[in-house]
């Protein structure tokens, strides 16, 4: 059965952008409820809404269809219950339990959770009374989406822009999970490396962050803080802090100096295991018909992390081969004292660099398992809930 989302549109200028939202969110499984305020209305139409969602739209708190009273109807069985734009005059009746309409007094009646995306002037946002509604909301344990800075329609530079539609969705998705790693600190690693050969040249490898970012999405929506450690990617992922490296270097610093504060630590970047001994001051020039260069070997960050592992920490390492993928996971996991290996096997279609979906093995002291071909999003998740799991068993 569809999960039910109820939709709030207050009367702001941002109110127009619900309606893309709400064309997009009915291209998925959700079953979607619209109420707007009378003030929103006078932005955008009921129709309009209407025409996209198939269902009346609520305006008046007496628009009751026969036998029920809508506003308390609307929201017994939601499961999550957005204001998308809030303005700052309903955010002060939410704030205080104000029910004058159909939006407040369906809030008000809601017991599901319930997920605020403010937009105003820079000066209402500010004000202190418009922060401290949304502080006294936040304790009643409402979710907010943060407001962007930029442009706004009056003019004026500042905070007060709707949040993206990819913020939005991400807590939305937040909303709508479970927390079992609320209070757990997860480091990610993600992406590739570049060592320098010139000003102009690198070696690098074909890593696209796809699974290290996939991880990381998953331990936010999972509960957990998180933060990941990325090499050069074309990838963002709001609400989640990023450190953003390019050598290995690099990577190895941010790593080592981190790890004792988190509770699992995933290695999934693809770090470089050579560095040129010398880079060149100015471009290497087209001569002879080969070129020698000599590397260096490069820290192993897994090593490191897994000879200063703290008691209880869980620390997870990527395995991609060519040949012996089992065999050389395995050998890996011991010698880097790791407490898993996600193995995958470039040679598998459907797995590896860029994909959008990955076959993978999971390497334990305990044995393997393997699992079929699915997509990073999804493996993201198994991949930490079997890091609960050893890290559970680690403290029986």
């Amino acid at each position: 059965m569809p999960k039910k989302i109820v939709i709030g549109i207050t009367g702001s200028i941002a109110a127009f952008k619900a309606i893309q939202l709400i064309s997009d969110l009915t291209k998925t499984d959700y079953e979607l409820e619209v109420i707007m305020t009378k003030s929103a209305c006078q932005f955008v139409t009921p129709l309009s809404i209407q025409s996209l969602t198939k269902k009346k739209v609520y305006v008046d708190v007496f628009d009751d269809d026969i036998g029920h009273i809508t506003h308390i109807d609307i929201v017994k069985d939601a499961s999550l219950f957005m204001v998308v734009p809030a303005s700052a005059n309903t955010i002060a009746k939410l704030a205080n339990g104000i029910a004058d309409n159909m939006l407040t007094a369906s809030f008000l009646a809601a017991t599901c959770p319930k997920l605020i995306a403010p937009a105003m002037n820079v000066n209402m946002y500010q004000n202190r009374a418009t922060q401290r509604n949304i502080n006294q909301l936040k304790k009643d344990g409402v979710l907010f989406v943060e407001p962007d800075t930029g442009l706004l329609a009056c003019g004026v530079v500042g905070k007060g822009k709707l949040a993206d539609f990819a913020t939005i969705r991400l807590m939305m998705d937040y909303a709508l999970s479970e927390h079992p790693l609320l209070g757990k600190k997860v480091l990610v690693s993600a992406g590739p490396t570049q060592e320098s050969l010139d000003p102009v040249r690198f070696i690098s490898n074909h890593s696209t962050g796809k699974m290290g970012y996939a991880i990381a999405r998953a331990a936010f929506l999972l509960g957990a803080q998180v933060k990941i450690i990325s090499g050069p990617v074309n990838i963002t992922l709001p609400l989640v802090e990023i450190e953003h490296i390019t050598t290995a270097n690099e990577m190895y610093d941010a790593l080592v100096n981190l790890a004792p504060f988190y509770d699992y630590i995933i290695m999934s970047a693809a770090v470089g295991d050579y560095r040129a001994e010398h880079i060149a001051e100015n471009k290497i020039k087209k001569s002879d018909d080969t070129l020698t260069i000599t590397f260096n070997k490069n820290r192993d960050i897994l090593q490191a992390l897994g000879e200063n592992k703290k008691d209880n920490q869980v620390i997870c390492g990527f395995a991609m081969e060519t040949e012996n993928l089992l065999e050389n996971a395995k050998k890996k996991l011991i010698n880097k004292n790791a407490d898993m290996i996600v193995a995958n096997s470039l040679t598998e279609q459907g797995a590896g660099f860029g994909t959008d979906t990955n076959i993978v093995t999971f390497i334990t002291r305990d044995g393997h398992e393997s699992l079929k071909k699915s997509s990073k999003e999804e493996l993201g998740f198994k991949i930490l809930m079997k890091l609960k799991e050893i890290e559970e068993e680690k403290c029986y």
